[in-house]
């Protein structure tokens, strides 16, 4: 639990402030040079950074905020001291920052950087003599070109063409260029000063810091001592009550805050409208994507509060989701490092302005969300799914922004910025169709400002919203226009995101999974428990909605929102955000009469939008602090000198007052942290012990680090956090193996006739991609030197080099009729680098692992990959998961679990791609087909597409061919041309492999193809099964005859002879056919693209066809020696039956006509194809037709009925039995619930 997680517990005070802090040049220790922060030495010294110092902070300690002075440190100046002179720009800088402690509890900085003349004699020396040593090295360096001296010659030097090298250049030269002359310039340097709080009030703390440091500036002092106004908001303004307003005072005007009630989303308080006027909306929204699906977020920029605004914005947006992973608004320039992290992060990192984002080296960028703030450019991961009503949301976002007279578009920046923000449009984006950037419906919309605007702004008229709040003044308001127009905007803009997430999540509570057992073991087994029924939630989802969702839905911040729900026992024992929620689903459940269950991709808008309680509470203030007053300070202290940022008397504001009646000063610590609790739970989210014990350890995937620690550097800490990372990666490896595994092999119990079926297509695939992410990250940790966006890619293609002359393996598998393909990670490479459709590294990456996947040599492939340790240790840090060998066999052995299982996760996902299939037909080893003259050929079909009809050479009997993606096999048409002498061929079987996933397929037959024999038929049609590549199965399956073989006349020999004891068997052929229509009705039961072949349940082995071969086979009379009569010449016999003149006469009603004419349609439709299909063929083709039609159980009726069944059955046979007759129509008549689409090659020729 991290960054975001406000349920731990931030502070017990009740004070407005916990400390205040000053930072700057300590002259005792000097210039010490800040090497941590990265700056080179070529840099003049005005541009280089130095070590910064906590020179003061008030007071000492408090109990309950401990105060960390490397963390203050480093964040209030993240980038050391800085010098100017005279002719630099010197403006005040405002930012904020957090700290993050290890349990996820946050304080609040906010600091006001300035800059102060240097008065030590001392310093201004040695920035001197610094400048002579750098001008002296200049000068030595002749072919070094002249560095530029503030980032506006720096712009100007890179814009030019380099300048040809002549000789050295002169000193004057270079001191005019980078110049501090101690007698001729003022030498300043910054100082900061800093409020540490328990809460984020920005706007009231950046307007108590600028009153401070404009006390200091002016030229008259303030009206009292420093001392006062600092010891008043250190131990005197109490924090706002909820629902309630505060006014204070500072130097020069008051100050008010305002905490929001307990019906209200929590507290926020600084502008998101700055982020939308930083990014636009299209790009916030594609960040807001990359947050909820918990990618790595690097966000850039030169100002500290742009980073931090954004990230506290974008977090507070994913109301009630809390980001659970590392949170590093303020990156320090010494922890650069920690971008090297394998979890997910969002983090902060300051540019110099100077450097584009190709010159920066990040440590991974396969599943990267990178934001430069400065340049309204986002690049993102790939496969980022789609936003629910992407369009609709943007919309309507954009009508709240133009209302409060914001550009839906943002504020592109200008000049130079613009011409490079237009040049990575072009390029890049447009290229590039995975960037959220590029042109889609909305592109054209946006890219029509004034059009839309003016239509906006229209729109907005119409519907009577006030287009600018605070285009009036209300005289009774306490606080700035401009901050009640923010507050507003907050409400609208956060009001609209909520409202997607109660819509979307609606009916979550249905779906959540109640322990069965008590807390505590349920919290001990809480790896093990599935807490959300995810795949009933999302059967109920809109098809568009999926990608996103069931992405979402396997997060870390959903998990522990739903753990919080199960955790909670009544509406009191919620934290603020799970009770605000639920009461906005009650509201929209109230709302929406529709059942609870039923959802709908209709957007709906928002429409609970309260403003009134904000005005109310900044017009007439409810509470009102003590005024800054006189202290008893020592005469002569705290005099007033400008420019100065006096020394603080610190004897008078290391203490507060001894009493005071909202401090609670009196009592234990532990009573007035419970009573904070019950106090300020709605916005702290605070919680019971037990409870946030729960939900923090719950769900702990080895992310215990939220934010690195900022105390000490030394190598042990860090060796000890990627310790840490190292066992979370495992940890995560060993959950999602067991998750995945877990859902695959319940779907496949479910077939088998166990539980209930739990997992869909886009959930599986959702794991598949979530398990690349984790690879990538694993392949990233402690990389020594970043080659291209995919360090496992890039891994591949360094061994592809080292391996591709070793020899190549034989696999395991495979039949004997097809030599085995070998078993090659190079040759896997290949087959990704040919596919043109992938274009990216992290794409083939991720096209690697599916396929390794298939073939179930993913945890080969990687030991392989690995085994050259060398080649390790020249990549990898010694710290990286990859060198730490007892975790790297775990997850090699996690990942060898996959091979239990059977994933289609290459085949399904790469659906266009052309594939190389091989084909070998088998003759019957008894009767060969040396003498065989016709021609053969055949045409493969699979789930996806079918071949048409290929030409096989007669004397060979295989043929390779490449065809766009056939996804699993389901048949295979062959036949051939009748020509020659010997036009007669038993095949025993065809074999059919994918060459690059090797899965190969048997496609049984055992069955004479020719005229004269047999059943006359010259083409059949196969159902194949994918073969289990064991040596034990290859023997059985390739056995002669086959076991599974198509209906006819080998079986028709074992038949029941009418002497057997007849019910027995009556009742097997009934049980038969039951289990043959039970398969076909779970198959309709499953989800869509769960659902398997449909071809083999009606013409597979135990299917429809040859359970109903078994009915008319029972009791059918024994043909005469040396004639074979099949169950197509009974059919016929009864067609002309129906048909005669006699049938005509003695119809008995209207129905049983049309059924017979129905029924002799067909006869005569599949008599007439041009098709040699063989008697048992026809058969095949009718029970299709009739299953397809609903027509089976009107047939048998007619069949039973009708006087040919005398003839040709004893009288014991099942169709003779009316009872047994009955029993089977009713199994029949099942079929009619379901729409059944016949594969076109099982149809082929028949025009019905």
């Amino acid at each position: 639990m991290a960054g975001r997680n406000h349920s731990s517990e931030p502070s017990t005070s009740c004070r407005f402030a916990d400390y205040f802090v000053i930072c700057g040049l300590d002259t005792d220790s000097g210039l010490e040079p800040d090497e941590l922060s990265g700056e080179n030495f070529e840099q003049s010294p005005l541009r280089r950074t130095f070590k910064s110092k906590v020179l003061a902070h008030y007071p000492d300690n408090v109990e309950w905020n401990p105060f960390d002075q490397d963390a203050v440190g480093m964040l209030c100046m993240p980038k050391g001291l800085a010098f100017r002179t005279q002719v630099d720009s010197r403006e005040p800088q405002f930012h904020s920052f957090i700290i993050t402690r290890e349990d996820g509890s946050r304080t609040y900085g906010f600091a006001l950087t300035f800059f102060e003349e240097v008065t030590s004699k001392q310093i201004c020396s040695a920035m001197q003599t610094l400048y002579h040593m750098h001008n002296a090295e200049q000068y030595d360096i002749l072919h070094t070109p002249t560095s530029p001296k503030g980032p506006e010659d720096l712009h100007r030097y890179h814009s030019q063409p380099r300048p040809v090298l002549h000789a050295a250049p002169s000193i004057s030269r270079l001191q005019r260029f980078n110049s501090y002359d101690i007698s001729r310039d003022t030498l300043y340097v910054s100082k900061c000063i800093c409020l540490i709080t328990p809460m984020a009030f920005p706007q009231a703390c950046r307007k108590v810091l600028q009153q401070l440091h404009q006390a200091v500036a002016c030229p008259q002092p303030p009206p009292l001592p420093l001392e006062s106004y600092i010891y008043n908001i250190l131990y005197e303004v109490p924090l706002p009550p909820s629902g309630r307003s505060l006014k204070f005072s500072g130097v020069y005007g008051p100050v008010v805050c305002q905490r929001p009630s307990t019906f209200e989303l929590p507290l926020f308080d600084f502008a998101i409208s700055e982020m939308f006027n930083l990014l636009g909306v299209e790009n916030v929204l594609q960040l807001f994507t990359c947050a909820l699906l918990e990618m790595q977020i690097l966000l850039y920029s030169q100002h500290y509060q742009r980073l931090m605004s954004v990230a506290e914005s974008i977090t507070a947006l994913m109301f009630p989701f809390q980001w659970q992973h590392v949170y590093v608004p303020i990156l320090p320039a010494s922890l650069l490092h920690f971008l090297d992290a394998p979890v997910p992060y969002l983090m902060g990192l300051h540019s110099n302005g100077q450097d584009d984002r190709t010159k920066l080296e990040l440590p991974q960028e396969a599943n990267l969300c990178f934001v430069d703030i400065d340049n309204h450019f986002i690049e993102l991961p790939e496969e980022l799914p789609q936003f629910p009503n992407k369009l609709e949301f943007i919309q309507e976002i954009s009508e709240v922004l133009v209302s409060f007279g914001l550009s839906p578009e943002g504020n592109i920046p200008s000049s130079d910025s613009q011409t490079k923000y237009r040049s990575f449009r072009s390029v890049d984006m447009v290229s590039d169709k995975r960037n959220g950037n590029l042109a889609s419906p909305l592109h054209s919309y946006l890219l029509k400002e004034n059009e839309t605007i003016a239509r906006l702004q229209a729109l907005v008229k119409r519907t009577g919203v006030k287009e600018d709040p605070s285009s009036y003044k209300d005289p009774r308001l306490q606080c700035d226009e401009e901050e009640l127009k923010m507050h507003n905007s907050n409400i609208h803009i956060r009001e609209v995101f909520a409202n997607r997430f109660t819509q979307m999540f609606a009916d979550y509570e249905v779906f959540v999974i109640q322990p069965s057992q008590d807390k505590e073991s349920w919290f001990t087994n809480r790896d093990q428990m599935q807490n959300f029924d995810k795949a009933s939630f999302l059967s109920d989802q809109p098809e568009p909605y999926l990608p996103f969702l069931s992405r979402f839905l396997e997060t870390q911040m959903f998990a522990s929102f739903i753990d919080s729900k199960i955790l909670c026992h009544d509406d009191e024992d919620k934290e603020h955000t799970l009770r605000v929620f639920d009461a906005r689903v009650d509201k929209i459940r109230m709302l929406n009469v529709r059942t609870p269950t039923l959802r709908t991709s209709m957007y709906q808008r928002c429409t609970n939008i309260e403003e009134s309680a904000i005005e109310m509470r900044v017009t007439k203030i409810d509470h009102t602090a003590l005024h800054p007053h006189l202290l008893d300070m020592k005469i002569g202290q705290g005099r007033h000198e400008q420019g100065f940022f006096p020394r603080l008397q610190s004897d008078v504001l290391s203490t507060g007052p001894t009493s005071n009646k909202w401090a609670k000063r009196s009592a234990p610590a532990q009573w007035r942290r419970r009573d904070r609790q019950k106090q300020h739970a709605e916005h702290l989210y605070l919680d019971n012990d037990q409870r946030e014990k729960y939900i923090q350890e719950a769900r702990n995937l080895g992310t215990t680090i939220r934010q690195p620690k900022l105390s000490n550097l030394s190598p042990s800490v860090i060796a000890q956090t990627n310790w840490k990372f190292v066992e979370g990666l495992l940890k995560e490896c060993r959950n999602k193996t067991k998750r995945m595994l877990v859902e695959k092999m319940g779907r496949e119990a479910v077939e088998l006739g166990h539980g209930e079926v739990s997992i869909t297509g886009v959930e599986e695939n959702t794991l598949i991609a979530s398990l690349c992410d984790l690879l990538e990250r694993i392949w990233s940790h402690g990389l020594q030197v970043k080659q291209g966006k995919s360090a496992l890619w890039s891994h591949l293609e360094t061994c592809g080099l080292v391996f591709s002359h070793q020899l190549l393996r034989k696999s395991d598998g495979g039949g004997s009729a097809m030599p085995p393909l070998k078993v090659s990670l190079i040759q896997d490479m290949r087959h990704i680098q040919n596919i043109g459709e992938i274009k990216t590294d992290v794409g083939k990456a991720r096209a690697w692992v599916r396929l390794s996947m298939e073939k179930k040599l993913l945890s080969r492939h990687l030991k392989q990959l690995l085994s050259d340790h060398e080649l390790t240790k020249k990549l990898y840090k010694r710290y990286a998961f990859l060198r730490c060998d007892d975790e790297k066999e775990q997850f090699l052995y996690h990942l060898l679990s996959f091979n239990a299982v059977d994933y289609f996760c290459f085949t399904n996902v790469f659906t266009t791609i052309m594939i190389p299939y091989h084909v070998v037909a088998v003759p019957s080893k008894k009767l060969g087909g040396s003498m065989f003259t016709a021609n053969p050929w055949v045409c493969v079909s699979g789930e996806l597409a079918e071949t048409g009809v290929l030409q096989v050479p007669r004397n060979m009997l295989e043929i390779t061919f490449e065809c766009q993606n056939l996804g699993k096999l389901t048949t295979v048409q062959m036949g051939h041309d009748n020509t020659g002498l010997y036009a007669k061929w038993l095949v025993e079987c065809v074999m059919v492999r994918n060459e690059i996933t090797g899965h190969t397929y048997k496609f049984p037959c055992g069955r004479w193809l020719g005229k004269g024999v047999d059943d006359g038929s010259l083409e059949r049609i196969l159902v194949g099964e994918l073969m289990t590549p064991t040596t034990e199965n290859d023997e059985r399956m390739c056995r002669t005859p086959p076991m599974q073989q198509s209906p006819g006349m080998m079986r028709r020999f074992v038949t029941i002879s009418p002497n057997s004891k007849p019910s027995k068997f009556l009742i097997q052929e009934t049980t038969i056919l039951g289990e043959a229509i039970n398969g076909i009705v779970k198959h309709f039961h499953k989800p869509e693209k769960e659902r398997g072949s449909l071809t083999l349940l009606l013409c597979g082995e135990f299917g429809l066809v040859w359970a109903l071969e078994q009915v008319f086979q029972h009791g059918f009379k024994s043909p005469r020696l040396f004639k074979n009569v099949f169950i197509w010449d009974f059919l016929e016999k009864s067609q002309m039956y129906f048909e005669s003149a006699e049938q005509r006469e003695a119809a008995p009603d209207e129905n049983w006509q049309t059924r017979v004419r129905t029924f002799c349609r067909f006869m005569r439709a599949i008599n007439s194809t041009s098709r040699n299909i063989g008697k048992d063929g026809k058969f095949q083709m009718l029970v299709c037709l009739g299953a397809r039609d609903h027509l089976l159980h009107y047939w048998i009726a007619l069949l039973a009925d009708c006087p040919i069944t005398g003839q040709m059955y004893e009288d014991t046979a099942l169709l003779k039995d009316r009872s047994l007759v009955n029993s089977l129509i009713r199994v029949l008549q099942t079929l009619q619930d379901f729409n059944i689409t016949l594969e076109a090659s099982l149809v082929k020729g028949v025009g019905i």
